[in-house]
């Protein structure tokens, strides 16, 4: 194990009590510093969703590419914004709006059938935003998927080996948030061998506020 728990979740409470007051709730955030590592190689990236134990504190943003009764399911489940067939005809000719609704919405799902016109269409926007759709089987209950990445959080390090992913808000529990944090690392765990000398430092703080050092 990279860091146990209660370092974690001392360092997190730090951070939180020496954040200034502010009009917003502010974001926790974690910060992970790679090296020894050549982040070049696409192997050595990492991309992936992560769902989180105890959410953010604050619902991600889910839209939904579909139609007919799956687009009524994911309405009902709590999308913020269902868009049929038309609508990706419509925003590939809008790339103004494309890119606002890109944007505004953390992670998409698709029915698969209509994954080839979103990759198409809209593949140039949704690509380098690291926003492609999750493909979801066509008449399927978008339900399971959309409660999933309502806690979710994405890590893309592309090139870098520096990365930052938020892990709860300011009022949640410490606690909570460190288990948060602990599932964020356990995906660095197992995707390095040697991850004691692969992981050069690691810090939390809000999004204002002063970062503290974990390890």
């Amino acid at each position: 194990m990279l860091v146990e728990k209660k370092k974690l979740e001392n360092a997190i409470k730090e951070a939180i009590e020496k954040a200034k007051p502010r009009k917003f709730v502010e974001t926790v955030e974690m910060a992970i510093n790679l090296r020894n590592i050549d982040m070049k190689k696409p192997e050595n990236r990492i991309d992936t969703i992560i769902t989180l134990p105890n959410g953010l504190g604050k619902d991600r943003k889910i839209g939904v590419f579909a139609k007919g009764d799956t687009a009524l399911k994911a309405k009902e489940a709590g999308a913020d914004i269902v868009l049929s067939p038309e609508d990706i005809d419509e925003l590939s000719k809008n790339k103004r709006e494309a890119r606002k609704v890109a944007n505004k919405i953390d992670f998409f799902i698709a029915e698969a059938p209509l994954m080839p016109e979103i990759g198409r269409k809209l593949g140039p926007i949704l690509g380098p935003r690291g926003k492609i759709p999750q493909p979801i089987p066509p008449a399927s209950d978008p339900k399971p998927f959309i409660e999933r990445l309502k806690k979710s959080v994405k890590i893309r390090t592309r090139d870098r080996t520096t990365f930052h992913t938020p892990i709860g808000i300011k009022n949640m529990d410490p606690s909570q948030i460190a288990d948060n944090a602990l599932e964020v690392l356990k995906v660095i765990e197992n995707k390095y061998d040697n991850v004691q000398q692969i992981v050069k430092s690691i810090y939390v703080k809000t999004t204002m506020g002063p970062a503290i050092r974990v390890i």
